[in-house]
């Protein structure tokens, strides 16, 4: 239900302040590495969680593209993901839209600066599009410079592989495959891992072939549901 004291970007952060804890914003300063020299260096928060700022998201479907960017381009991470949940809303509930809200969307993926707001926006707008459209924007955002491109363009395929369609995920993985970013490490191991819970056969055949090349941390990430056995076996081939 569209709340109509939250139709301002000014309206909606005012709303997320109401619910903002200092000794929350800390914590999450401290899990999303905000400290100078790590990944989210300089992003701030003020310590409003995932659910509050979701909630408010969902009373403001009706609001204003202008106003959505004010959001997106506010310094308070919360505020930033409260934008991203919007369109996700959005996407989600006014179909004739989405054409419009994916061709925004990618065009503000570099303030989803976060791997947060990457991955609870990425599979639900950009992945769900691709079902049914030209995938060779996967393709282009994993040759990015960006980090945030980078890791949207796997992550987007969760989606597919919930439609046991794995082929762009491997293709994916293996262009990046030696990528030195521990997220994009992290991303990749992940989306194997989803392959595997839905085809056990198609990610054994990628590890057999693979795991001797692919980073640890991918590796550890892939194999997590594998048996204690079959874990020391292909953490050996590295």
């Amino acid at each position: 239900m569209q709340n109509n004291s939250l139709n301002t970007a000014a309206g909606v952060k005012a709303t997320l302040l109401s619910y903002a804890r200092s000794e929350k914003a800390a914590v999450l300063s401290r899990f999303f590495k905000t400290g100078p020299g790590q990944y989210g260096e300089g992003d701030l928060f003020c310590g409003v969680t995932v659910p509050q700022v979701r909630s408010v998201a969902r009373q403001v479907l009706d609001i204003g593209r202008d106003e959505i960017e004010i959001l997106i381009q506010d310094d308070l991470h919360e505020v930033r993901q409260c934008g991203f949940f919007i369109l996700v809303e959005q996407y989600r509930k006014q179909p004739p839209k989405r054409a419009e809200i994916v061709d925004y969307y990618l065009s503000r993926l570099y303030r989803a600066n976060n791997w947060d707001l990457v991955d609870l926006s990425a599979p639900k707008i950009l992945g769900h599009w691709l079902l049914n459209h030209d995938r060779s924007v996967l393709y282009r955002l994993s040759e990015s410079t960006v980090l945030w491109e980078q890791r949207a363009a796997v992550v987007s395929t969760m989606t597919l592989i919930h439609r046991n369609q794995f082929d762009d995920t491997l293709a994916l993985v293996k262009k990046q495959m030696q990528h030195p970013h521990d997220l994009m490490q992290k991303a990749n191991g992940w989306m194997l891992r989803e392959i595997g819970k839905r085809d056990r056969s198609v990610l054994t055949a990628f590890l057999e072939e693979y795991a001797a090349r692919l980073p640890r941390t991918t590796l550890r990430y892939a194999i997590e549901h594998y048996s204690a056995e079959e874990r020391q076996y292909y953490l050996k081939k590295k």
